[in-house]
């Protein structure tokens, strides 16, 4: 990893932490709708929050510490809106089509970089997210709109919002300490939620929360040490690999084929990731003005 570039290894934890969100998303699917999703987020943190502290504990004080309180605690329940959202979206909604609006997130990156952080992307880039923007609204379909379709998009937001708010954390916190606080800060409202909105459940869907505990937090990992190599324009495109994953796994697992309209909407959004001719990859993706 160390020889690559910033932007190469960004790319590589990015596509890497996007196959562990397609694995999450499967288990959450296959709850099929068994416990509420407020049950889900508490218990999922919980877990994630167990997993992480033998390697918090492993840690100095210095990096141990929060860092940033403020943003910390904004990150912690961006995460736990978005964990909601996303069980309610793949409930009800096919694999593809629950992702293919989830990958608006990194569409609202761009606006969320320029405003909160300063960066400057080119036109390119813009036109690029304006194209995968068109395959978001194909695949929304106004005139076949499921109500699920709005808890995608809410996701969609805060997950755009989360990776966006990483710049601002300490660059000397280690991740595993971001990832443990996120969760820890989480975990007071959604026990208060959970357990307003407590059921039965059962030990197969406490293995497929763990499962899908663990696998976000590959995803949440992967994505800290990706922005914090690359700027967030750079590396927002990258994003769109997870929806070919999940694509793929809802195809094998779910026998969900998606329709043609579906399709035509994720080659709109794939579309912007392919590779730049030669005599334009030389060219800065965007300009920083933050750095």
């Amino acid at each position: 990893m160390n020889k690559l570039s910033p932007f190469a290894a960004g790319a590589l934890l990015l596509l890497l932490g996007n196959l562990s969100a397609s694995f999450s998303d499967v288990a959450v699917k296959l709850l099929e709708g068994g416990i509420s999703a407020f049950q889900y987020m508490f218990i999922r943190q919980l877990l994630s929050v167990l997993l992480l502290l033998p390697l918090w504990l492993r840690l100095t004080p210095r990096q141990q510490a929060v860092g940033n309180y403020g943003i910390t605690l904004v990150r912690s329940h961006l995460v736990l809106a978005g964990s909601g959202f996303v069980m309610v979206a793949l409930t009800w909604l096919p694999l593809a089509t629950a992702n293919a609006l989830f990958y608006a997130a990194p569409l609202l990156m761009l606006p969320l970089s320029a405003w909160l952080l300063k960066e400057k992307p080119e036109r390119q880039k813009v036109l690029a997210t304006l194209t995968g923007f068109g395959g978001v609204l194909v695949v929304l379909r106004p005139d076949q709109f499921h109500w699920a379709a709005l808890a995608a998009l809410g996701c969609a937001f805060t997950l755009a919002l989360y990776n966006v708010l990483v710049r601002k954390l300490p660059e000397q916190q280690p991740v595993v300490s971001t990832l443990f606080w996120t969760g820890v800060f989480s975990l007071p409202l959604a026990g208060v939620l959970a357990a307003l909105f407590w059921q039965p459940i059962t030990t197969e869907e406490l293995m497929l929360i763990a499962a899908s505990a663990f696998f976000t937090l590959g995803y949440h990992g992967c994505a800290v040490a990706a922005y914090r190599r690359a700027t967030t324009c750079q590396l927002g495109l990258i994003e769109y690999s997870g929806l070919i994953f999940v694509t793929l796994l809802g195809i094998v697992g779910f026998d969900e084929r998606p329709d043609l309209l579906t399709t035509m909407g994720i080659v709109l959004i794939v579309l912007p990731m392919l590779p730049l001719p030669k005599s334009r990859r030389s060219k800065p993706l965007c300009d920083d003005a933050a750095q």
